[in-house]
């Protein structure tokens, strides 16, 4: 069996070595550098916590493949730091927690159970003890080593099927596959059109900030998730490069249409995030030192999405990192068998 992987993001390589495990003739196609758009930056958040309890099953079962990943890269990939949720909206969270049969405990700001760059926030707060930071640096260095000589650079042009199989366009060049898993990011759409499935295409830039970290503030900080404030409609925050906070949000979306294009976007994503940091994070100092850009879909929230087209089967969805090694081996599964994977989260019941 012959199977293509569209994109070398972090779901991309881990269907590849997902498939690679089962014995599967795999080549994986990427333009860029791997894990360098949706995926880039070097650490992120996992967290079980989510809105939909069996989103939360979901991340328990990835946490689980995480540690095999770890045995077999022989480092660790998700540092068990914690993550906290904070708002109105905590109780929800805590509520589809408990559902799941998850840890979690709800606290309030001043809780000694909290370690996080500001000591008073708009409460109450969601810990939840199984989270923590990825280190999407040594999971990069994990699967791509993994993929070896299957990742092929190439930008994919087409994906046409056949009666009898899938073909492969990337420059004057074709191939024949019996199945196409897509997960090219802002690339899927355009690609999944030409095979007769609907994927949403929306885009907006997106920035993630990083500030250094002041001396005396609490060891290890934990990732953060907040409501909105001052003009930053949500912010997640999690430890960098050492010594450095990382701030993302998702700022107003006319600051950040597509349209706008990306440096005016970047600049007043970097004003907002600044300006939030200066307000509210006094254990961080609001001065930018690095920045991380991709592009974000504003129509997808915390959900996933499976849809086949014969033998071309796509995958869509927001923050998927923390799902890397259960979306491989789902996709990988379902390429094999022919199946479609349940949606998840929001959208699990429209299908």
């Amino acid at each position: 069996m012959r199977v293509a992987v569209i994109g070398a993001g972090v779901v991309g390589l881990s269907t590849s070595v997902a498939l690679l495990r089962r014995g599967v003739d795999v080549v994986c196609y990427e333009a860029g550098a791997p894990m360098g758009e949706r995926s880039a930056g070097d650490t992120r958040i996992f967290r079980l916590a989510h809105l939909f309890p069996d989103m939360v099953e979901l991340a328990a079962r990835s946490r689980s493949l995480f540690s095999g990943w770890r045995e077999r890269a022989g480092t660790t990939l998700v540092e068990p730091v914690g993550t906290v949720v904070s708002g109105a909206g905590a109780g929800r969270w805590a509520d589809a927690m408990a559902a799941a049969g998850a840890p979690h405990e709800l606290v309030e700001p001043g809780s000694p159970r909290l370690r996080l760059p500001s000591p008073t926030f708009a409460g109450p707060a969601l810990l939840d003890p199984s989270g923590g930071v990825i280190r999407v640096d040594r999971i990069r260095a994990f699967l791509v080593e993994a993929i070896g000589d299957h990742l092929r650079s190439a930008r994919v042009e087409a994906v046409e099927q056949t009666p009898s199989a899938v073909r492969v366009r990337s420059g004057p060049e074709s191939d024949t596959f019996d199945t196409v898993v897509l997960c090219a990011g802002a690339g899927t759409p355009g690609l999944a059109a030409g095979t007769g499935l609907d994927v949403p295409a929306a885009l907006e830039h997106h920035l993630r900030v990083s500030f250094p970290i002041r001396p005396g503030a609490p060891e290890p900080l934990q990732c953060w998730i907040t409501e909105e404030a001052d003009g930053v409609l949500g912010t997640y925050q999690h430890l960098a490069a050492a010594g450095t906070w990382a701030v993302g949000g998702d700022v107003a979306g006319e600051l950040v249409h597509w349209a706008n294009g990306r440096p005016a976007a970047e600049q007043a994503s970097v004003r907002a995030l600044t300006a939030y940091a200066a307000e509210h994070l006094p254990f961080v100092e609001p001065r930018p030192v690095a920045t991380v850009y991709c592009t974000h879909n504003p129509d997808l929230g915390d959900g996933l999405q499976f849809v086949r087209q014969g033998r071309v089967l796509a995958l869509h969805g927001e923050n998927l990192m923390k799902f890397a090694p259960l979306l491989g081996d789902l996709l990988a599964q379902a390429a094999v068998d022919g199946s479609t994977p349940p949606d998840a989260g929001p959208n699990a019941t429209t299908r």
